[in-house]
C-alpha cells in the first residue's frame, strides 16, 4: 500500500508533536537553567504548553487554509474553462496523455472517456495535480496539530514536575531524548522513511535546540 495518503495529517501530526517536545522540554531547561524554583519552572512549562497548542492549531489552520483556497481557486477556474470551450479542453487533455506517452487516437479515447465520468475530476487530477484524497483540509491538520502537540509537551512537563530537584535537568533530557527518539522512528514507519536517519535527525537538532535555550537561561540568570 502507498503511503502518500498520510501525507497531510502525517506532517500536522509529527510537526506538532516535535514541536511540542522541543520547544516545551527548551523553555523548561531554560528556565531552570536561569535558577527558577519548581513552580517557576511548571508554570512556565505550563504556559507553552497551552500557548504553542493553540499558536500551532491557529497557525496551521491559517497557512493550511491558504492552500485550500489555492485549490479551490483552480478548481473554479477549470470549471469556467470547461464551460467556456468543451472541446478545447478535451485537446488538452488529450494532449497530457499524448506527452505521457499514448498514441494520439488512444490518448483522445482516454480523454473522451474519463471526461464523460466527471470531466473536471479528469482535469484537477492530470491537469491540475489535485487529488481529492490530497487537498488540504484545514481543521484535520489544526486539530491534529493541537493534540500532537499537547501530547509532546505534557512528557517534558511530567519529567520536571515529578523528578526531585536535583535531578530536573537529567530528568527532562533524558524523557525528551526518548521521546524524540520515539517519534522519529514512529513518523519514519508511517511514512516509509529509512527509521535510523529520521530518528537520528529529530534527535540530534532536539538536542541542540534544548542545549542552546538551557544555555541562554544560564547566561540570562547570571545577569539577572
Amino acid at each position: 500500500m502507498h503511503l502518500s495518503y498520510r501525507a497531510g495529517w502525517l506532517r500536522a501530526a509529527v510537526l506538532g508533536a516535535n514541536d511540542g517536545i522541543v520547544s516545551t522540554a527548551s523553555l523548561i531547561l531554560g528556565v531552570a537553567a536561569s535558577g527558577a524554583g519548581r513552580s517557576a519552572v511548571v508554570t512556565a512549562g505550563i504556559a507553552g504548553l497551552v500557548a504553542g497548542a493553540l499558536s500551532m492549531a491557529a497557525g496551521e489552520y491559517v497557512s493550511v487554509s491558504s492552500q485550500r483556497d489555492a485549490e479551490q481557486a483552480d478548481l473554479r477556474l477549470e470549471e469556467r474553462e470547461l464551460r467556456a470551450d468543451p472541446p478545447g479542453e478535451l485537446r488538452e487533455l488529450a494532449g497530457i496523455y499524448e506527452r505521457r506517452g499514448l498514441e494520439p487516437a488512444l490518448a483522445a479515447d482516454v480523454a473522451r472517456a474519463l471526461s464523460r465520468h466527471g470531466a473536471l475530476e479528469a482535469h484537477a487530477r492530470d491537469e491540475l495535480g489535485l487529488d481529492e484524497d490530497r487537498l488540504a483540509r484545514p481543521l484535520q491538520a489544526a486539530w491534529t496539530s493541537a493534540l500532537s502537540f499537547s501530547t509532546g509537551a505534557a512528557l517534558p512537563l511530567l519529567a520536571v514536575a515529578l523528578a526531585p530537584g536535583s535531578a530536573r535537568g537529567a530528568a527532562t533530557v533524558a524523557v525528551t531524548l526518548v521521546a524524540l527518539a520515539v517519534l522519529g522512528d514512529a513518523g519514519a514507519r508511517l511514512g516509509g522513511a529509512p527509521r535510523l536517519r529520521a530518528t537520528a535527525r529529530v534527535v540530534v537538532w532536539g538536542a541542540i535546540a534544548m542545549a542552546i535555550t538551557a544555555a541562554i537561561g544560564a547566561l540570562v540568570g547570571a545577569a539577572v
